[in-house]
């Protein structure tokens, strides 16, 4: 028999989507936010010879540049206002997470609940604003040296080119993260996951149209392409059912005297463990290292046959055996290595013995502790076979199909994940909205 959260979510549809008023205006504001971060991401830095950084940026397309042009939807590729994007705010807060697990202070701040959550987002942002200023002042240089076939990237080099990229640069990884933290209080979804979702999407009708020319003028046949639809698909419903998945640990709590004739009864919950853990953490990590060899080939300008950086630049390009073996090697080391830092058995069964909680059949303390782990640990052999998977696969067939696009693991587990957890919160300001008519319906009864 279905619960009564499940028959409410049966009747949500558009009748009840068009009544929430609210749901449409978070919606809206949501849609501007992101409308005016993709304006931003057009506007170019000022004192820069665009044309040579969108050369450079494609010939060194196989690194950490092309990876993080795609993030920033363009925005490096065009050298804008917003080049740096939002990632000197994701490895602030990565980092404060992993610090959360050594600094006995920030531990002690991540269990007073919202104050310690307010202070450890305050020591993010400082370490957002130290990081953007570093990764600005070295945009700043390199772009100093830079030239091409129509000149220097730097029109008026100097004191004054620094000062200014660092301000605007710094400046703009600061307006992203606000309109990010406005999206989460005023809009719909995780603001900072949005504004990441928007730079990757922004391609795809690029991609696409590109995809069918190449049909039209005969480069692809129609059975590549209807084989590259139909892997989009699978990937794409592997992905959800993977990240669907979780293990549900039943919970057993003390019994309760629920009225004064009616004898004690025992209520059960469940703790949910997630088949992933670690979200698109792994293979972020796992990336970053492993394009270094190339990054750093390319800026030397290093060919395949210019000795040992040239030939390590060749092994780690993608599609290599050699790159595809240590990326998936790596994913997996990063999937246990943040499960770890991010969930701790025993704490979890301290918890759970203060509230005089238990599993069934699993004595409190050490034991609980030993069997979460326990099944933690299967849980995370899946998670990051799925990871490694999800992540080698494109780049196989990236290597083997000539595709006008980069059909990348990550970018497909951020876009899905994002996607999935928006919905969440839309069915869950309906059933919220259906929940208020209800009770305006009981009240105006009871008058009557």
């Amino acid at each position: 028999m279905s619960s009564a959260i499940e028959q409410l979510a049966a009747n949500v549809n558009f009748a009840t989507f068009a009544k929430a008023e609210d749901l449409k205006k978070r919606i809206w504001f949501t849609l501007v936010a992101l409308a005016i971060y993709r304006l931003g991401t057009y506007i170019p830095l000022p004192g820069i010879n665009p044309v040579v950084i969108k050369e450079f940026v494609s010939s060194n397309a196989g690194g950490i540049l092309g990876i993080l042009d795609m993030f920033s939807g363009g925005s490096i590729s065009r050298m804008t206002i917003l080049a740096l994007n939002i990632m000197p705010y994701i490895s602030s807060s990565i980092i404060v997470q992993l610090m959360t697990s050594i600094s006995p202070h920030l531990e002690a701040l991540k269990k007073e609940g919202e104050a310690g959550r307010r202070k450890l987002n305050q020591y993010t942002r400082y370490g957002t604003v130290l990081l953007a200023m570093i990764q600005a002042y070295g945009i700043s240089v390199g772009l100093e040296k830079m030239s091409g076939a129509s000149g220097p990237a730097v029109l008026n080099p100097g004191f004054m080119f620094h000062l200014s990229t660092v301000v605007i640069l710094t400046g703009g990884t600061l307006f992203i993260m606000w309109l990010g933290e406005q999206i989460t209080s005023r809009g719909l979804g995780n603001g900072i996951s949005l504004v990441i979702y928007a730079g990757i999407v922004a391609n795809l009708p690029q991609a696409v149209f590109s995809t069918f020319e190449l049909g039209r003028q005969g480069a692809l046949s129609v059975v590549v392409i209807l084989g590259i639809l139909f892997l989009v698909a699978a990937v794409i419903a592997y992905v959800v059912f993977m990240e669907r998945a979780q293990r549900r640990i039943l919970i057993q709590y003390p019994k309760r005297q629920v009225a004064v004739n009616m004898p004690a009864v025992a209520q059960t919950s469940h703790l949910p463990l997630k088949l992933n853990s670690a979200g698109v953490i792994p293979p972020i990590f796992a990336s970053s290292l492993l394009l270094l060899p190339a990054t750093i080939s390319g800026f030397a300008g290093a060919t395949s046959t210019d000795g040992v950086l040239g030939y390590i630049g060749s092994i780690f390009a993608h599609g290599h055996p050699v790159y595809m073996t240590c990326f998936a090697s790596l994913i997996i080391f990063f999937a246990f290595f943040y499960t770890a830092l991010m969930f701790n058995p025993n704490e979890t069964s301290e918890n759970l013995r203060k509230m005089g909680n238990y599993i069934p059949g699993v004595r409190p303390g050490k034991p609980t502790a030993e069997y979460l782990d326990y099944v933690l640990t299967r849980l995370t052999v899946v998670g990051a076979l799925f990871l490694a998977s999800i992540c080698v696969l494109p780049d196989f067939i990236y290597s083997r199909v000539s595709l006008p696009f980069y059909f990348g693991g990550t970018t497909i587990l951020i876009v899905v994940s994002v996607t999935m957890e928006t919905i969440t919160q839309i069915q869950s300001h309906l059933m919220a909205h259906q929940y208020e008519g209800l009770i305006k319906k009981a009240k105006a009864k009871g008058k009557m």
